[in-house]
């Protein structure tokens, strides 16, 4: 009779690749396992040789302890560790690694060969392991340290090596890795290779010299000393000064006891503390290092060990915001007042203050010195001021943006003179089926409500247009056609900008070069991790060329998380749901009309490219239905 028995133990080559799919997700995976491997083993000094972003090879080679014969054997063993004896241990961990997974993670899909001696040994071990087997193991002359090569990642799961992003996405993020551990750790020398080519060499020194070293000499000018000591945790690291503030992340570090850490709600406190410096939407560079007693945190929480858990997480916020706050403030760094200037006459009115980036118009003074000279005395003068205002809140500026918005545009759009006129707006939209909303008469009511709906008197009651979201369905329908035929409009500067980049957003900008020129972008490289910027889009709103580039990247980097979309894609919603959000401003009669217009041409009116709603239609009925309760 046949046994009823299913249930089986997995052999340990299975186990290992299951494992495997957590520890090991990536080249980076391994080279940041590897890394911290190193730095466990005391290694004054580590290099790191890639071949293909890691997918062929992945070398490294250190100068720390290394492992007898019995140790390099057990270290491909599941759950074989040297850093912990006992489960008290989770709680006093200074370690890099501590779970003894990775090597038996990685031997499991890779093919691995290991070279180590302890100094005091003669000879040392060779292993070669291919998919958890063991192929050969001898001893050899070899220098003192550990030298590990892993080729040929995924091998023996090709389903896993399918889902690798390209040669420049994988080593982005083998560089973001690297930074990392060679920030947490300016003690150690390190030195990174990526097809016979040179990429990083940085020799042991202070925590301010790493910086310079990885990001650029201009970062020496905006770095400020941050400390502060409490019984419970230490602060220390740099931060910089709000004018040199960013509009792409990645230059956020934390650091608990040495291992970097992913922390929303930290880096909430560090942001807060920087509240009314920096503009909006850019972010503060820090490197900051916090030390804390291991039984007051658990990192065990997940493989990868970027998570962690503070048992009083509100201490450890109030103290940090406060560390970077006296920073802020020892090195005068907050924004100072312009006391030359009249703030109030920069913002006449409260409903402006959160449009800043879109440029006003203010009376020159050339102006202003014949328009004294005509009132006479300054006492005449004083009683018409209010006259300096007039005009100031409908000026120019925006009809100009605008009217570049519209020579783009294929729709139609009313005359400057407008006159009332019957018009049928040509539209996908208008063709389909009767439940669908249309667009509004031509002799329409409108009105625009906080600068952020626009109202419109229809058939059978009242529509509502979310203005951003209008906004955001035109601006994607334009990028998207941009890089589908590549015609983006440039528009040439007369003085070129330089600006610089980190290793891992060159890489994307190489990696994307058709796709930002295809929008109007116009540059070269120049210099390691350096580009001059010659042109710009035409129909952006006005800011300055490093803002809108470094804009441009972080959207980049945040639309490749979105698998689901092929590139031009996700690029065109991603600029759209970030530029969008300019023209929340104050509208014109004609700009009403044309932003309509330019809505109901689109493929789409009723609906954002994320599936957003732009269009609330409110029947008769339904207005009658809330008055009556």
């Amino acid at each position: 009779m046949a046994s009823s028995d299913i249930i089986q133990l997995l052999p340990d080559s299975i186990a290992n690749q299951i494992a495997a799919g957590e520890v090991v997700q990536r080249p980076a995976s391994v080279v940041k396992e590897l890394l911290e491997n190193a730095i466990d083993a005391k290694a004054g000094n580590i290099q790191v040789i890639l071949r293909e972003a890691g997918r062929t090879l992945i070398q490294i080679i250190d100068d720390g302890s290394g492992m007898s014969e019995t140790d390099a054997r057990m270290s491909f063993e599941r759950h074989a560790t040297s850093k912990i004896r006992q489960s008290e241990d989770l709680f006093r961990i200074r370690t890099m690694g501590f779970r003894g997974e990775a090597l038996a993670s990685i031997a499991a899909i890779a093919q691995v060969e290991l070279r180590t001696r302890k100094a005091e040994d003669e000879l040392g071990t060779l292993i070669k392991i291919e998919g958890s087997e063991i192929k050969t193991q001898e001893s050899v002359a070899c220098l003192p340290g550990t030298n590990l090569c892993v080729k040929n990642l995924f091998y023996n799961v090709p389903a896993r090596r399918n889902f690798l992003k390209s040669n420049s996405v994988e080593m982005r993020h083998i560089l973001d890795e690297f930074q990392r551990i060679a920030l947490a750790h300016p003690e150690v020398g390190f030195t990174l290779h990526h097809n016979d080519t040179e990429v990083f060499n940085l020799l042991p020194g202070k925590l301010v010299r790493r910086i310079i070293d990885i990001y650029g000499r201009n970062y020496r000018e905006q770095l400020a000393f941050c400390q502060e000591d409490t019984s419970y945790i230490s602060v220390r690291g740099y931060i910089g000064k709000p004018e040199f503030a960013r509009k792409t992340r990645g230059e956020q570090f934390f650091f608990v006891n040495d291992r970097y850490i992913k922390h929303n709600y930290l880096h909430h406190a560090v942001t807060s503390a920087f509240d009314g410096t920096i503009p909006e939407g850019s972010h503060p560079f820090y490197v900051l290092f916090i030390e804390i007693d291991p039984a007051h945190i658990d990192i065990n929480i997940h493989p990868t060990k970027t998570e962690i858990k503070f048992d009083d997480e509100r201490s450890v916020y109030a103290i940090i915001m406060a560390a970077v706050k006296k920073a802020v403030g020892v090195y005068n760094l907050s924004q100072s007042i312009d006391f030359e200037d009249n703030i109030n006459f920069l913002n006449p009115s409260k409903s402006d203050q959160n449009h800043d980036s879109i440029p006003r118009t203010v009376m020159p003074d050339w102006a202003a010195q014949s328009r004294h000279a005509e009132n006479g005395p300054s006492k005449t003068n004083l009683t018409n001021w209010n006259k300096l205002f007039e005009g100031l809140q409908n000026t120019d500026d925006r009809s100009r943006e605008l009217a570049a918005f519209e020579m783009n545009s294929t729709t139609v759009s009313r005359p400057t003179s407008y006159q009332e006129q019957p018009m049928t707006i040509a539209s996908k939209v208008n063709r389909m089926a009767s439940e669908v909303i249309s667009a509004p008469e031509s002799d329409a009511v409108l009105f625009q409500l906080h600068n952020r709906y626009i109202l419109s008197q229809v058939k059978d009651g009242i529509m509502l247009i979310d203005q951003k979201a209008a906004y955001e369905r035109i601006l994607y329908e334009r990028y998207r056609k941009m890089l589908t035929n590549r015609n983006g409009a440039c528009q040439q500067l007369l003085f070129p900008k330089t600006i610089r980049l980190t290793h891992s957003d060159m890489q994307l900008v190489n990696e994307t070069k058709k796709e930002i020129r295809s929008l109007g972008f116009e540059f070269d490289e120049f210099g390691a991790n350096e580009l001059i910027i010659r042109g710009i889009p035409a129909d952006l709103p006005e800011e300055s060329e490093q803002d809108l580039f470094e804009e441009l990247v972080e959207q980049l980097k945040q639309s490749y998380s979105d698998l689901k979309l092929n590139k031009p894609e996700s690029l065109s919603r991603a600029l759209a749901r970030r530029f969008s959000v300019r023209y929340a401003v104050k509208l014109s009669f004609l700009e009403i009309h044309t932003l309509i217009d330019q809505l109901f041409a689109s493929t789409d009116p009723n609906r954002t490219p994320s599936g957003e709603a732009i269009i609330v239609l409110l029947t008769m009925d339904k207005l009658s239905s809330i008055f009556k309760g």
